[in-house]
């Protein structure tokens, strides 16, 4: 699914409860197939002005269990699409999920580097007040200046991003 007009909203205290109704579905799908489900991106990051777009990680042990896992989201109505150029970060597409917001959803080993990036971005955010501004600054000024073009929306955050992941030492 790529997005074709970027909108960036005010946090919107929803979206966690959004998250909770995608995860219990994808939940009861997997089973002990899933260690955990990570609410990530900009949506879990209280006060961060988003595109209004879940995305989350499902969490497996590690790589033999992805034929399981999309098998079992198959069964739910997500299509597996590979890790589309971001390896150790499988995505999947779905249609038909009215009842559900729009999200991103992910499969990740939990020693894949693509998720401890995630989290550490998140949960850095989380904790630094003054990066969340500087950074909802930034995605709004992406979005005027990109409305209609996603990659150079992107790229303009990249530099916050990958100062934030230098900090980190990622």
């Amino acid at each position: 699914m790529v997005t074709k007009h970027v909108v960036v909203l005010p946090y919107d205290e929803s979206w966690a409860q959004a998250f909770r109704d995608i995860e219990t579905e994808v939940k009861a799908a997997l089973g002990p197939l899933a260690k955990r489900v990570e609410h990530v991106g900009s949506t879990s990051v209280p006060g961060l002005w988003a595109k209004p777009i879940i995305d989350m990680d499902i969490v497996i042990r590690d790589r033999s269990l992805l034929d399981g896992v999309i098998r079992a989201l198959a069964t739910i109505g997500y299509r597996h699409e590979g890790d589309l150029g971001i390896p150790g970060r499988e995505a999947f597409a779905y249609e038909g999920k009215s009842h559900l917001m729009k999200h991103h959803l992910y499969v990740c080993a939990e020693d894949s580097e693509e998720l401890k990036r995630h989290l550490a971005f998140r949960d850095y955010l989380r904790a630094h007040p003054d990066a969340v501004s500087e950074y909802s600054r930034i995605k709004r000024e992406a979005a005027l200046l990109y409305t209609y073009d996603i990659d150079s929306y992107i790229a303009h955050k990249s530099p916050f991003i990958e100062k934030v992941y230098a900090e980190l030492g990622l």
